[in-house]
Formats: structure tokens, sequence, C-alpha cells
């Protein structure tokens, strides 16, 4: 792909300045319009050192309006970012609704940089395309604008501008030892840009390839391309997209549950003892062998997921876990991607994350409620199951459990919150409305078990009726999934 490109575009300085005359000013009338329809634009660099990147980044910044806009300088992951889900640091990132977000090099340096430099294996860089893939669909199916410029030069062209800027003594500073031995290796690195450009360049989301001998031209290029998509964009956003259909689900999960099973007080507190002492040791080794984990909590309201918390994490050493609660999204989050919020929660390997209540909030009352579009929750399957993919392709550890129960159960703790005055606070007006819609919310409950029911974060459903039945499954299940995995 890179061996087509010839370097012969020149622009004088006359047309230059003629030119960007009239780019700068569209430029900020189409940053204003992104401000107004709310659109976030995300716009990455990458290509060679040397091929000016710094520059045209620069000349982008400078006409720009700053208070719309942060400009992201990669480099290879800090110790914190090393041990998190590599995708876990753009993600906090990405550029809010109405804004735009700058990089320079990306998550792109995974399978570029990093594969070269640290000898990655086919099937790490394979996961690390499968994540990027993931992450851009994403957001361009939650109408961001992804824009992706290559920077090209040729091998000699970088050995002039290295040798240029060794001879300067206000540029020597830039050059060292690792800026030649990486030119050495220019047809490594030339290899590897050219499948990252193959296997990631999309119709949503192609790659724009610059020609970077003339700084002049290639800075031309990189305005008009902006423009130029920027305004398709806008364009194309405002048209109605076409409902997405989904296969029926064929059965409920919910209708098998035997939710007359229970366990006496006596087994119940032998077992909760043994489970509870176990699970501090696979803490441990899990931090030992570095391998993070996300336990989710879902289910009916009062089926018991704080008390199951509460008996879970009871032996565990608390430096090694977080439980975070759910709720409704701030507007801070709202003008996000909504799986943003979720991303800045996931722990660091070794370390436990608990959830309750999750992501899935956008396939159940998101969904019931009205709080997205049908197509929102509708695309929302496959954005989870991707983002969970992503998770167990770093080696994360998904647990999700639905505690499940009976509509007369619900009816019965619901009067005992009301009666008890040390519970009230539990139970809300919204509790009492839910529990009116509890058709709808089975039908998307059913939908959720069945479309994102992975091999990778498969669903374990508890019968919630008995509370220590409840408790008892879920520290047997969180055992037995830690000591499968950690003998994996």
């Amino acid at each position: 792909m890179l061996e087509n490109f010839e370097f012969l575009q020149v622009i004088s300085k006359k047309d230059y300045k003629s030119q960007m005359t009239g780019l700068k000013t569209k430029l900020g009338e189409l940053q204003r319009e992104l401000q107004k329809n709310n659109i976030p634009l995300n716009i990455v660099f990458e290509g060679f050192d040397t091929a000016g990147k710094g520059t045209i980044i620069n000349n982008l910044m400078l006409n720009l309006d700053p208070r719309g806009f942060n400009a992201h300088f990669i480099k290879p992951p800090t110790e914190e970012e090393y041990y998190r889900p590599f995708m876990w640091r753009f993600w906090n990132k990405i550029a809010a609704q109405g804004r735009i977000a700058i990089f320079n090099k990306s998550w792109y340096q995974s399978v570029t940089e990093e594969k070269v430099e640290l000898e990655y294996s086919t099937s790490m860089v394979e996961k690390a395309f499968e994540n990027i893939i993931s992450f851009e669909e994403k957001l361009l199916t939650d109408k961001s604008i992804i824009l992706k410029f290559f920077i090209h030069i040729t091998k000699d062209e970088q050995k002039r501008r290295l040798k240029k800027l060794e001879s300067n003594s206000y540029t020597s500073w830039k050059v060292g030892k690792d800026e030649w031995k990486k030119h050495k290796l220019y047809n490594q690195y030339k290899k590897s840009y050219e499948e990252m450009l193959d296997k990631t360049s999309t119709d949503l989301s192609p790659w724009h390839i610059i020609e970077g001998h003339d700084k002049r031209f290639a800075t031309l290029k990189v305005f008009k391309t902006i423009i130029e998509t920027i305004e398709q964009s806008i364009e194309s956003f405002q048209i109605k997209p076409q409902p997405i259909r989904l296969m029926k689900v064929p059965f409920s999960m919910l209708d098998k549950v035997d939710l007359d099973v229970a366990l006496e007080r006596e087994e119940y507190e032998k077992e909760l003892k043994f489970y509870q002492k176990k699970i501090r040791g696979l803490e441990h080794d899990l931090y030992r062998k570095r391998r993070s984990a996300v336990i989710l909590y879902e289910g009916w309201d009062a089926a018991g997921k704080g008390g199951n918390i509460k008996r879970l994490v009871n032996s565990m050493d608390p430096r090694g876990y977080e439980v975070i609660p759910i709720a409704a999204p701030n507007d801070i989050e709202k003008k996000h991607h909504y799986l943003w919020r979720f991303w800045s929660k996931i722990p660091k390997a070794g370390h436990i994350a608990i959830f309750d209540r999750t992501w899935y909030g956008r396939v159940l009352v998101e969904r019931v409620e009205g709080f997205c579009t049908t197509n929102e929750w509708k695309r929302a399957y496959n954005e989870i199951n991707g983002f969970e993919k992503n998770l167990a392709n770093f080696g994360t550890i998904v647990i999700k459990f639905w505690i499940h129960i009976s509509q007369e159960e619900q009816l019965a703790r619901f009067k005992a919150r009301q009666e008890n005055p040390y519970k009230q606070w539990k139970i809300t007006d919204e509790d009492w409305r839910n529990r009116e819609r509890f058709v709808d919310y089975k039908k998307a409950v059913d939908e959720m078990l069945f479309r994102t029911n992975t091999k990778y974060a498969p669903w374990t459903i508890v019968e919630g009726n008995s509370k220590l039945y409840a408790r008892i499954k879920v520290l047997k299940t969180v055992a037995s999934v830690f000591e499968e995995k950690l003998n994996e």
C-alpha cells in the first residue's frame, strides 16, 4: 500500500497562504457546528518518526478554538496503564459531545511500534486488532467522527531529516540512539504500518495517507480532509437510521428457574465460613498472578444484591477490591458513549471490581423507560459483548449474576421494608412503579440473558427467593471460576 505513493507534490508559500486563509475560516465554522450538534470528533495522527505529525498538529491547534479541544501526545504506557486493558487509557481520552480530541499517536501503537520493538506474538496482535475495531465501531455508531491520518515519508527522507536535526544545536537533542535505531528498522515499521492500514481501514473509518515530504502540501491535505469529512458527517447524521432487526428470543431462561430451592441455616453458616475463607485465599492468588476480575450484579429490586455483596467481601482484603454502585449517569457522563463511564472503573491487573448494577442498564431500565432509542438498545448487545471481549482478551475474569426472585417474594420484601423503620430508605415510589412494569422488564431481562450469554462472559442465574441459598451459590460460583481461570 505504501509503495504506491509518489512524493512529487509541492506547494509554494504563496499558494499555501492563499488556500489556508479560506480553510482556517471554514474550520472555525465547522468546529462551532460540531458544538451545536453535539458531535464528538477524534483525530488520529500516525506515521513515521520525523514525518511532520507535530507540525501539522500544531497548525491545526492554532486554528481551533482552544476551549473546544484536547490534544493527547501518546507515549508508551505507564506502569498504571500497563496493568489495565490497553484500550482503558484511550476510552478515558475520547472526545465528549461537541468537542475535539487530537491524538499524536494513539491506540495503534500496540500493533505498530510495540509490535516491532517488543516482538508481540501473532495472537496478541490479532486480539489488539479485534479490540481496536470494536472500539472504533462503538464510537462510530454513537454518532462520533473518527479521522485517521497516516503521514508517510521514505527512508531516505527520514535519514535526511534526522541528519538535519542532529546538525542543528537547537534541535540535536531530538535525535539519539533510539531515533537512529528506529531508522534502521524502517522496513520492519513499514511492514507493520501496512498491516495496520490494511486491517483497520473501513468504509466508516478509512485511513487517509498523507504524503509528508512537502509540509505545506501535507498540512493543506489534512485541513481539506477534516473539513470535507465533518461536512459529510453532519449531513449523514441528519438522515434517520434504518431500524435494527434482531432474531426473536426463542425461549425464556427465567421461566426455567426453580425458585423453591432453599438452604437450612446450619448448613448455610458452615458453607459461608468455608467459602469466604477460600475466596480470600483466591483473591491473593489473583494478585500474585496479576489477574483482574469484574463481578457484576443485576437483578430485580429487593432481590438481595446488597446483602449478597456484603457476604462476598466479608473476608476479602479491602486493598484488593472495590464495590462500585451504579446510579443514573450525570451530565458529564451523558456527553460520552454510555460505556465511557464504566471503562474508568475497570480494575488494574491483580484487583477486583464488584459492580452493583452495570452497563446492562442500557438494555434494561434505559430500554424499558425510554431513556434511549430503540436502535441504541438493540445495538448495545453487540457493543456490550465487544466490551466484555476486550476485558477477556486482556485476561480479566468476568463473572455475571442475575439475582432472580418471584413477584410474590418481591412484594413481601417491599412490604417488609415499608414496615421496618431501619429499612424504609430502601423502598421508593420508583420501586413500586417499576413493579407495575414487571412484564416489560421480564421481556428485557430474557433478551439480555439470551443475547449476552457468551463463553468468555457467561451469565449465572441465581435463585434468590432463599437469600441463604443465593449467597452460597454466588460464593461457590466465584470460587469455582477463580480456581478455573487461575489454573489455565
